[in-house]
């Protein structure tokens, strides 16, 4: 390249910078906002949830059965919700990523209609569904089983909210590393369960990781379809959203800021280890980059 076509090149990504005030001006907004919108009603979380000491912080959490109840239905719920999306996001992904059919464009727009529906709407679904008076209302009461405020609802409603975060983190990353592997994995007798641990999942274990992360985080905070098919039992069907909600109409402003500190504290775990794991998918593409070059290199 001569020296001309340099100094051009040069000259051209100067041209395309931004002025420094410009850049700097920018900076300066988008940390101003993040500290608006973020950084000062999270640390005035904290600051409401301690404002009257640790005594009282702690009694306000793991002293009042109620609150405690909220707590565990949370740590129950959750995991159970997590556990279905990754089993059916997983069953989608592979349908969708895998094969070629008539609906597959409607399947995968399916996935994605809890996103467009309301959360409150999701929840009178299941209460017209599985309620008292709902359709299959009769026949569950015959057989004596119970959906609507009770736990199993929860994790029903919870689990309709979140499904395509695990389906969606999958489906792109499963078409984009194909099924070449899987092919001559079959074509030298692997069972399936062998295809499965040893070539499928290898190949998108940070993309279920990742859909986990941010499926668990958006499962611990749902309000509007737990709030309806839970019927809001203080005690027994109260998860931390709904208490936190409960506590502030009392004026309890003290136990609400509390409980809000513990779903503030999971929101911030969710956020460290979202970022790890995004370091660590970088880190193996970035290896797998230079692994390639050496082959052929040599």
């Amino acid at each position: 390249m001569s020296d001309q076509a340099v100094r051009a090149g040069t000259k051209s990504r100067r041209g395309a910078e931004d002025p420094a005030i410009v850049r700097w001006t920018l900076i300066f907004l988008a940390f101003l906002a993040m500290i608006i919108l973020v950084v000062i009603p999270l640390a005035n979380v904290f600051y409401e949830a301690f404002a009257k000491g640790v005594g009282t912080y702690w009694d306000n959490l793991y002293n009042d059965p109620d609150t405690l109840s909220a707590i565990l239905m949370t740590l129950k719920v959750a995991p159970a919700a997590v556990l279905l999306n990754v089993v059916f996001g997983f069953a989608a992904a592979w349908t969708i990523a895998r094969f070629r059919f008539q609906g597959r464009t409607l399947l995968t727009s399916l996935i994605d209609l809890p996103f467009a529906v309301s959360p409150v709407v999701a929840g009178l679904l299941f209460v017209l569904l599985f309620g008292l008076q709902g359709l299959f209302g009769q026949w569950l009461r015959d057989e004596g089983i119970r959906i609507i405020f009770t736990w199993p609802g929860l994790v029903l409603a919870t689990t309709f909210v979140t499904f395509p975060i695990v389906a969606r983190e999958l489906i792109p990353l499963m078409e984009a590393t194909g099924s070449d592997e899987e092919v001559a994995a079959v074509s030298l007798g692997a069972r399936w369960w062998s295809l499965l641990w040893r070539v499928t999942l290898p190949n998108i274990k940070w993309g279920i990781l990742y859909g986990v992360i941010l499926c668990n985080a958006r499962a611990m905070g749902e309000f509007g379809a737990v709030a309806v098919v839970s019927g809001r039992i203080t005690g027994q069907t109260d998860t931390m959203p709904l208490r936190v909600e409960k506590l502030f109409q009392e004026y309890n402003l003290p136990g609400a800021f509390a409980v809000a500190s513990v779903l503030t504290l999971l929101a911030l775990i969710t956020l460290v280890l979202k970022g790890t794991l995004e370091w660590r998918t970088r880190r193996e593409i970035a290896e797998a980059a230079r692994l390639r070059t050496a082959r052929s290199e040599a």
